[in-house]
């Protein structure tokens, strides 16, 4: 079977794209075409290992193309749609190409999926289109109330695809996860920024009090579950994945600030996002269940390995910051 990932040259891609071809052989895959625009985020370095295995044809161009994903999608059996814009600060700055890429570029895909007759499609969305939840955790048929603009261009990509289902009969089935984290994530946000930030002996940027909370998951949790769900999961159904540790900015802030021996005079309160929701937490006892996913990483000891990774690359990241 060939499948196609979409976004392969960024962080979660990449890292889809190498567990994909660890488990090639039990999943009955023998050809992975990667596609990708290769935007800022997009990068062949972290492609390195992949485009040198022989059953790897990478293809680069945008997803809002049609001749691009029609030639890309050709013969495929499943896509992993992972391709999106994907920071909120970007996309309040400049929302637009969110939009075209997230929604237009999806519904192309779609389009291409449908002709090429795609026996399995998992698009890969986010807990932020959930918005902001107070207490609990949501569940797969919670409303969608998305507060930036990327959150809502993602919300319109997600129903975009379930309707490609209900319409079309496309096998799709879409993935809500909660914040990633790991090696090879873009500098821009919080974890791979702070700690470059404290490589660089600079302060870091808390916004507020500190005091909206997230769920941590590993890439490589995320990972596992998009694949179980490319293998195992239902068409037309919504799978959240999760980590299984909610902690406040400030309190993720404090253990990288512990992990590189800085002190809280390093952290700068400034002023808030936009529309900052509050607190993100997601249900995955469906995924659980269905699928048997869980996830492995234990997240004080991803988190150290993590920095570690940093600290030890600083090769691979330093080109992006810009010179600070």
């Amino acid at each position: 079977m060939r499948v196609v990932i979409t976004g392969a040259a960024g962080f979660i891609g990449s890292r889809v794209a190498e567990m994909l071809l660890e488990r090639a052989e039990g999943l009955g895959v023998d050809e992975v075409v990667i596609l990708d625009a290769l935007t800022y985020s997009g990068r062949r370095e972290n492609l390195v290992e992949v485009l040198a295995d022989p059953r790897v044809r990478f293809v680069e161009g945008s997803i809002t193309d049609a001749r691009v994903t029609d030639a890309a999608l050709a013969g495929a059996g499943a896509v992993v749609h992972l391709a999106a814009e994907s920071h909120v600060d970007r996309s309040i700055d400049g929302a637009r190409v969110f939009f075209e890429t997230n929604v237009v570029g999806t519904q192309q895909l779609l389009e291409s999926a449908r002709r090429a007759g795609v026996e399995r499609f998992v698009h890969v969305s986010t807990d932020e289109v959930y918005g902001s939840i107070p207490e609990g955790s949501w569940r797969e048929d919670h409303i969608l109330e998305p507060n930036s603009p990327y959150s809502s261009s993602k919300a319109g990509s997600d129903l975009a695809a379930l309707a490609y289902h209900r319409t079309y009969g496309l096998a799709v089935m879409v993935t809500r996860c909660s914040n990633n984290y790991g090696p090879r994530q873009f500098p821009e946000k919080l974890i791979p920024l702070f700690v470059t930030n404290l490589l660089d002996g600079l302060d870091v940027p808390l916004y507020g009090d500190g005091l909206n909370v997230r769920d941590w998951l590993h890439v490589d949790d995320h990972c596992r579950g998009i694949l179980a769900v490319l293998e195992r999961g239902r068409a037309g159904e919504v799978y959240n994945i999760g980590g299984g540790t909610e902690l406040t900015n400030r309190a993720i802030t404090e253990r990288i600030l512990e992990l590189l021996g800085a002190g809280p005079e390093r952290i700068r309160p400034v002023e808030d996002r936009l529309g900052h929701d509050r607190r993100y937490s997601v249900d995955w006892t469906k995924i659980r269940e269905e699928l048997g996913y869980r996830p492995q990483v234990d997240f004080t000891e991803g988190l150290a390995a993590t920095v570690a990774w940093y600290r030890d690359h600083e090769a691979w990241w330093r080109p992006l910051t810009g010179g600070r």
